[in-house]
C-alpha cells in the first residue's frame, strides 16, 4: 500500500489512530504484538515515547505507514504536551483534579515515608485495570516510580 508522506509526529499519530480504527484493533491487541504493556505501547503510539528500530518497523507494517515513519517514531518526543491547561477533556480533567485536590497529600506522605525527593516518571510503571464493584465498575490506576532523593552539594 502506497501512503502519502507525513512531516510531523502529530500527523503520524493521526495516521496511526485512523489505521487502528479502520482495522478494528484494540490497544491491548497492539501491545501484545509489540511485546509491551498496553500503557507503554499506547503512550508510544500517541507520541509520548520513542520506539526502537524493531518497534518502528512493526508499527509501519501494522498501520501501513509511509517510509519516513520509522525516523519520526524513533525521535525523542516532546513529552507531556496537552492541548490546553487546564485540560478540557473530562477524563483527563478528573486526573488533573485528583492532583489538584490530593497532590499536597501525596507529596506529604511520600516525603514522610521516603524523605525529600521525587517519584520518577522516567523509571516508572503504570497499570490501568477494571475493578468489578456491585455499585459500578471502578478504574484502578497503579503507578510505581523510583524514588529519587534530592542530593546535597
Amino acid at each position: 500500500m502506497t501512503t502519502s508522506p507525513v512531516s510531523t509526529r502529530a500527523e503520524l499519530t493521526a495516521r496511526i489512530l485512523a489505521a487502528k480504527r479502520r482495522k478494528g484493533l484494540s490497544w491491548k491487541a497492539i501491545a501484545e504484538r509489540f511485546g509491551r504493556s498496553p500503557e507503554w505501547t499506547t503512550a508510544a503510539l500517541l507520541g509520548q515515547m520513542a520506539l526502537d528500530a524493531e518497534q518502528a518497523r512493526l508499527a509501519v507494517e501494522l498501520f501501513d505507514l509511509p517510509e519516513e515513519a520509522p525516523a519520526l517514531l524513533q525521535e525523542v518526543p516532546y513529552k507531556g504536551a496537552l492541548p490546553a491547561l487546564p485540560p478540557s477533556d473530562p477524563l483527563i480533567y478528573r486526573l488533573y483534579e485528583i492532583v489538584l485536590v490530593y497532590g499536597t497529600t501525596i507529596k506529604a506522605l511520600i516525603h514522610e515515608e521516603f524523605g525529600d525527593g521525587i517519584m520518577s516518571a522516567i523509571d516508572f510503571d503504570m497499570k490501568i485495570e477494571r475493578q468489578s464493584d456491585p455499585k459500578g465498575d471502578r478504574v484502578r490506576i497503579t503507578m510505581s516510580g523510583k524514588f529519587l532523593p534530592y542530593k546535597a552539594y
